[in-house]
């Protein structure tokens, strides 16, 4: 019988992580780098990747790579597969973490109803879930040969569940429709990886309840009121799942979307 310790160890395993240089991609790297896996860093042209590369390298003796993907674009994501599938390198892992959630100045997106655009829309779906098709296609074939292969899709609550509109009022803060509805879209693609790649490759996803990022006073106490854990969630509270996922702490599950929201859906 495995020890926990063995099952939970990534050395000579190599993680790709979309959306890296994020908060909760930031998270997601050093978790698995901690636990031992070779990390590959994909984000926006533009991003921050020394700052995240320096805090690995200082802290964990693993391998640290990086490459600018907008998932936005084909020919971006193809090149991206082309650059991993073309080395020898191998891949283990796939964390499909990278979100279009555009901000209040996009136009069509964090507004009423009836101005919400077709446009913004379909650039919500292209990053949410088209991306998340894309990249888990054209990297099966490494993964399928991949010892302790996995996928790992970030979701959302409200792939799961309708808005409580009560919490936005009097603040610039919204719930687009594109957003659930691709989130929605990812778990259930989750559910039809899992039973077509499998067994070579478990497919899972998470679905994180409200992280805190200085939301208006007014949202946050309403949130955190409406949750039993009386929180909204930090970034540090994905450390584990995400290591428990990635691992072979996990060989026999997959196929599951597995709510971290502090108890927001049992109510």
């Amino acid at each position: 019988m495995s020890t926990i310790k063995a099952l939970m160890n990534l050395k000579g395993r190599r993680a790709l992580i979309t959306g890296a240089t994020g908060g909760l991609g930031r998270v997601m790297a050093d978790a698995l780098a901690e636990l031992g896996a070779d990390i590959v860093l994909v984000d926006r042209p533009g991003s921050d990747f020394k700052n995240i590369t320096d805090m690995l390298n200082r802290q964990w003796a693993v391998n640290i790579e990086h490459y600018s993907c907008d998932l936005e674009k084909e020919v971006d994501r193809a090149g991206l597969i082309e650059q991993i599938t073309s080395s020898d390198k191998g891949l283990n892992i796939l964390i499909n973490n990278a979100a279009f959630t555009g901000t209040s100045e996009l136009h069509g997106w964090a507004v009423p109803f009836e101005d919400q655009t077709v446009e913004t829309w379909r650039r919500a779906f292209e990053v949410n879930l088209t991306a998340v098709f894309h990249l888990s296609k054209g990297l099966a074939p490494l993964l399928k040969v991949a010892q302790g292969a996995n996928i790992i899709n970030i979701a959302s609550i409200y792939g799961m569940y309708g808005p409580d509109w009560s919490l936005y009022e009097g603040t610039a803060m919204s719930n687009p429709a594109a957003y659930g509805a691709s989130k929605g879209g990812l778990i259930q693609l989750t559910r039809w990886l899992a039973t077509t790649i499998g067994p070579q490759v478990r497919v899972n996803s998470i679905s994180p309840g409200g992280i805190f990022r200085n939301q208006s006073e007014k949202f946050v106490l309403r949130y955190e009121a409406r949750t039993p854990l009386g929180r909204m969630a930090t970034e540090s509270d994905f450390c584990g799942i995400t290591a428990y996922l990635s691992s072979d702490l996990s060989k026999y599950v997959t196929g599951q979307n597995i709510f971290i929201d502090g108890g927001w859906g049992i109510w």
